[in-house]
């Protein structure tokens, strides 16, 4: 269906731009050379052809770059370099054949000031190029979205996201109960003497004993 909207577009689009881009070219040359012929200028002349010339380039923009399809820029790249091409096998037959004498809001249509200027032979050989390229007529691929299905057989041990880590296994180190002490010795500590005749502690040993050899006197 697209192809056959494209092809009705080309269709359409083909005589709208030959009438514009006609009544832009006219507009601009006969202002221009009234300028000339006056000595001075106005450039709000030039907006009324502008605005035909706009127009034509929008149309022919909108049919030869859209990724709709090929139809619509072959078939008014063809309509529109078919004039000039004539030219080259019967000119006075291609002249007699397109229409003259006709008028667009007051103003003269000569629609053979496209066709022999070459400007009708170059939109269309534009037009016609910008449909070799086929893979700009594709659609552009679709990422294919499968639902997430769980297996037959139940999870497996790798189905996570990456907020949902796996459970680490039990180890003998967790499963160790957590103390505040040092870690057990297995061989016992041998007890510190006890002072008899109720001395205290922190009293200086007895005099006349001797001092063992490693240690320093402080005075």
């Amino acid at each position: 269906m697209r192809h056959l909207w494209s092809f009705l577009a080309g269709l359409v689009v083909a005589p709208i731009t030959w009438v514009l881009v006609t009544l832009g070219q006219d507009g601009s040359s006969r202002t221009v050379d009234r300028w000339v012929e006056i000595g001075t200028f106005n450039t709000a002349n030039l907006i009324e052809p502008a605005v035909y010339l706009g127009v034509g380039g929008v149309l022919l923009g909108l049919l030869g770059t859209l990724r709709f399809s090929p139809a619509g820029p072959l078939v008014a790249g063809l309509l529109l370099a078919t004039p000039y091409v004539g030219m080259f096998v019967a000119p006075f037959e291609v002249r007699d054949a397109v229409p003259q004498g006709w008028k667009v809001f007051g103003d003269p249509l000569p629609l053979l000031l496209p066709v022999e200027n070459g400007t009708l032979f170059l939109i269309g050989l534009l037009l016609l190029m910008a449909t070799f390229s086929g893979q700009r007529w594709r659609p552009w691929p679709q990422a294919a979205t499968t639902p997430a299905t769980a297996p037959a057989d139940g999870p497996r041990s790798d189905d996570f996201t990456m907020t949902d880590w796996p459970t680490p296994e039990p180890s003998e180190r967790d499963t160790a109960p957590l103390t505040l002490g040092y870690p057990a010795d297995p061989t016992p500590t041998e007890p510190l003497p006890r002072r008899v005749g109720g001395e205290s502690p922190w009293s200086a040993p007895p005099r006349g004993q001797p001092r063992p050899e490693d240690t320093t006197e402080i005075r």
